[in-house]
């Protein structure tokens, strides 16, 4: 299982990596672009305080700029697998709170899938934003990571 998460990760690193690369060249950032990407970069890393017991350091919605998203987009990554490398149970079940105070268990492997999946839903929204803003977007799909 760990194999597999790390293969996630990479590719999810990978394309995160590509939008801020493209990101980082255009002379103006779409607006909707910003806010989904910062959250992406949100939702990443209050999971992983969520796994490791800690407290986030950043709220859900909390936009960043353009120039702090590789920062924290490699600390993500690095905090993942480091948790990725010292799990020995991903049946483990987590105990946390949402962002509206309720209580909640997952078990540690849907988490992480969890992250994964979140982080392609929205930059497919993401690329769908740049093509209305005439932006013509990388492909980012598995298939074309793994050729």
């Amino acid at each position: 299982m760990k194999v597999l998460f790390n293969q996630l990760f990479d590719y999810n690193f990978y394309c995160n990596k590509k939008l801020i690369e493209q990101c980082t060249t255009m002379e103006k950032v779409p607006e909707k672009c910003i806010k989904l990407f910062s959250h992406i970069l949100n939702a990443h890393h209050i999971w992983n305080n969520r796994i490791a017991g800690k407290p986030p350091e950043y709220g859900v919605w909390q936009e960043h700029a353009v120039e702090s998203w590789g920062d924290i987009h490699y600390e993500n990554q690095r905090t993942t697998f480091e948790l990725i490398t010292n799990a020995d149970d991903f049946g483990r079940r987590i105990d946390y709170e949402n962002s509206e105070g309720r209580v909640f268990a997952n078990e540690l492997k849907d988490i992480l899938f969890h992250i994964i999946n979140h982080s392609t839903h929205h930059r497919g929204q993401i690329l769908m934003d740049y093509r209305s803003n005439g932006i013509e977007p990388e492909p980012l799909d598995y298939i074309f990571y793994k050729r």
